[in-house]
Order: C-alpha cells, then sequence, then structure tokens
C-alpha cells in the first residue's frame, strides 16, 4: 500500500485493502445516458425558430457565402478526464471505492490574417489538475463538510512524496453514499469527478466572456451539450444565472440520442435524422426541460456534415447543435431563421481537414474541436505513473 493511501487511511480512521488499480476508461463500465427519460423527448410541434417548415433546409448555398468571409468561430472548447479505482477504504463495516482522476479541460483561439487566411492555433485558458474522490463517510462526523476535505488536501499535498513528484491536488471531493436504482459508488464517484471537469468548463467560459471575447462575430464552440443538469453547490451551479454567458456559444456534440426527437404521432424520428442529405439540417426545435433546470430552454438540430455513402453508419457525418434561447421572446418564437442558417453554414465549412486514420470519429469531427481535445489529452500523466503514486 502506498504511502498516500495510508496517510488517508490514518487521517479519516478508515482502513485500505490494497486493491487492484486501473483506470475506468480503459475498462468497460456502466454509462449514464442522460438524454433517457420520457421527460427528454423533444415534441417536433414546437419549433424554435421563426420559418416553422418541418423540411430539411439546404446549406450549401449559404455555406459557400460564409466561404467568403471571416469565419464565425474563433474560439473551441473541450474537457476531458481520467478517472482510476485507486484502492476500496472500510468505514463502519462498509467498504467503499476511492476514486481518483485527472483534469484537463482546454480553450484554444483561431487566429487569421487581414486576407482570412489561417495565421495561428493556440490556447488561451487552461485548466489542467488531479483530484481525489472519497465517500462523504470520509468525515468521521458524516456530513457535508466542505473544510474537513480542504484539510485532508492540503495535508495530502504536503506530503514529501507529493512534494517532490510535483503533483498538487486540486480539490479532495467526496460522494454521498445513498444508492438510487441502478447506482454504484464507483459511478457516483466518477459523477462527481466529471462534475469538477464541467465547472472547468463553466469557469472558463465566464472568464473569457469578461474579457469581451466572445461577440456576435467571435463565437466558441463546446464539444459536447451545453445541457448541464443541475449541480447542488459551484460557483456556477445555476444555469438560468449564468446563462447570459452562453450568448455566443453552441454546443456541438458527436454523440448523441437519435430517439430524443419525436413526431406528431408520439414516434422516434431517429430515421428522419439518418435520411438528412448531405450539408442539410433539420428544422431547429424546442427543448424545455423544465423547471428543476432553472426554465432555461434550447434550441436544438441536426447537421449532415459527411456523405452517408463514405460513412460507416447512418448518424455517422451527423452533429447535434444546441444553443441556449436568451430571452422571453427567443423562448416563444424562437431564434431567427437567418441567425441559425449562417451558424450551420459555418459549422459545415469546420468540417476539413479531418482526422481520418487518427480517430475513429473522424466523420462526426470538427477538426479545430479535434485539435483542442489533442490538447486537453497531451496534458494527462502516463496512467502508470499516476497510478503509483498511490
Amino acid at each position: 500500500m502506498g504511502k498516500i493511501l495510508k496517510f488517508i487511511a490514518k487521517e479519516t480512521q478508515g482502513e485500505c485493502f490494497t486493491s487492484f488499480k486501473y483506470c475506468y476508461d480503459n475498462v468497460k463500465t456502466p454509462t449514464i445516458e442522460y438524454e433517457n427519460g420520457e421527460n427528454s423527448y423533444i415534441n417536433l410541434r414546437e419549433f424554435a425558430e421563426e420559418v416553422h417548415n418541418p423540411k430539411p433546409r439546404d446549406m450549401r448555398s449559404r455555406a459557400s457565402i460564409c466561404m467568403q468571409g471571416a469565419p464565425l468561430f474563433k474560439f473551441f472548447l473541450d474537457g476531458s478526464r481520467r478517472v482510476y479505482k485507486v484502492d476500496d477504504i472500510q468505514y463502519d463495516k462498509k467498504v467503499f471505492p476511492i476514486v481518483s482522476g485527472q483534469i484537463s479541460v482546454a480553450c484554444c483561439a483561431r487566429e487569421m490574417n487581414e486576407d482570412n487566411t489561417f495565421k495561428n492555433f493556440f490556447h488561451v485558458e487552461e485548466e489542467t489538475y488531479p483530484v481525489l474522490c472519497l465517500p462523504v463517510t470520509a468525515n468521521g462526523e458524516g456530513v457535508d463538510n466542505e473544510v474537513f476535505f480542504c484539510n485532508l488536501r492540503d495535508k495530502l499535498n504536503a506530503l514529501p512524496q507529493l512534494l517532490s513528484s510535483s503533483i498538487h491536488f486540486e480539490r479532495v471531493l467526496y460522494y454521498r453514499t445513498k444508492l438510487e436504482g441502478q447506482e454504484t459508488f464507483e459511478n457516483k464517484g466518477i459523477a462527481r469527478i466529471q462534475d469538477e471537469m464541467v465547472e472547468c468548463e463553466k469557469k472558463i467560459v465566464s472568464s473569457l466572456v469578461s474579457k469581451h471575447l466572445l461577440t456576435q462575430d467571435s463565437y466558441l464552440i463546446k464539444d459536447g451539450s451545453i445541457q448541464y443538469k443541475p449541480m447542488k453547490s459551484g460557483d456556477f451551479k445555476e444555469l438560468a444565472h449564468i446563462r447570459n454567458n452562453y450568448r455566443h456559444v453552441i454546443g456541438v456534440s458527436k454523440k448523441f440520442n437519435p430517439n430524443l426527437m419525436r413526431d406528431l404521432k408520439d414516434q422516434s424520428s431517429a430515421g428522419q435524422i439518418a435520411r438528412l442529405p448531405l450539408y442539410h439540417r433539420t428544422p431547429a426545435f424546442l427543448w424545455q426541460p423544465g423547471e428543476q433546470w432553472g426554465n432555461v430552454n434550447f434550441a436544438i438540430w441536426y447537421v449532415r456534415l459527411r456523405d452517408i455513402k463514405r460513412t460507416e453508419s447512418p448518424y455517422a457525418g451527423i452533429i447535434k447543435v444546441e444553443k441556449m434561447l436568451m430571452t422571453g421572446h427567443e423562448a416563444e418564437y424562437g431564434l431567427s431563421t437567418d441567425e441559425i442558417d449562417t451558424i450551420t453554414a459555418n459549422l459545415i465549412n469546420e468540417r476539413n481537414p479531418v482526422c481520418y486514420g487518427t480517430d475513429a470519429r473522424w466523420a462526426n469531427h470538427l477538426y479545430p474541436v479535434y485539435m483542442t481535445e489533442c490538447y486537453c489529452k497531451n496534458k494527462f500523466k502516463s496512467d502508470y505513473y499516476f497510478l503509483n503514486l498511490f
């Protein structure tokens, strides 16, 4: 057993078992589908744009026009995390996993020459650090106490082993031990680290807004959904309070649930999305997640970037696009169709070059987002090195 685990056991009055250490990302583990559930369905009668035309819109001519000017998207945000099982620990005759992780979140920017030719690609914001996640019962009082876990973090970082390795734990997180449904302690620990990564993404967006870098001519693409689930803690826990930060941000998902949209007969529109012609988009539809999400509404639409004849599955080459609705007028009448067309045309123009042969998800990738993802992952310590810390 490593000195770090012995120290944790001593400080929290637990008993470690020297369990097998491994990276969750390298083994098959349960995944959580946040889009599942009947309340998540989008009814196709609720449009989120001014033009209420149910047919796909051809974006080829608009993309050609947008190609002549400066690109709309200047910033690209991505977050990545690696999560590890480092041991099991016993409190009150019950055994819990100790979960650790590396978090890396970065925003990269594209700089253009005066003639709109590419000049440079560089990172502007970054959050990279390791975290540790314990059961809440590690605190002998059995209550949510941030001070206890902050003090534990400070003591851990003062250990000679960590000082000599230049590893600094940014946070010691905790997960609650009440299980519901199919939950496991491992998944609760992973979810806490995932939430920490999402908080880093929100922090970077807030920083860009405070520097006045996001404007109507300078949008940000966030890799993945911006349908942030409500959190019980953190500076950015309430989406309604940070919504204005996302005025010039869109979320682009490579992977999505095609059954999310339902037609007027309450049947899945997955086939309609799969048959989307090249360079066409679906109409934008309204998603209202409800009061528990702060009554923040979204416009959601799908775009085909790659010819279905050259992809390996019907949904390869299709991306899901999300944008928060900012005003009451937008929530009632939707976004301007012209604005959605402009966003979509610029997304189509981001499809090349491709990472074909390097990433199996090449058909759904936007290359600047792929480059940002690579930057994030290059910040990780090797799994072997990280696990041997414990």
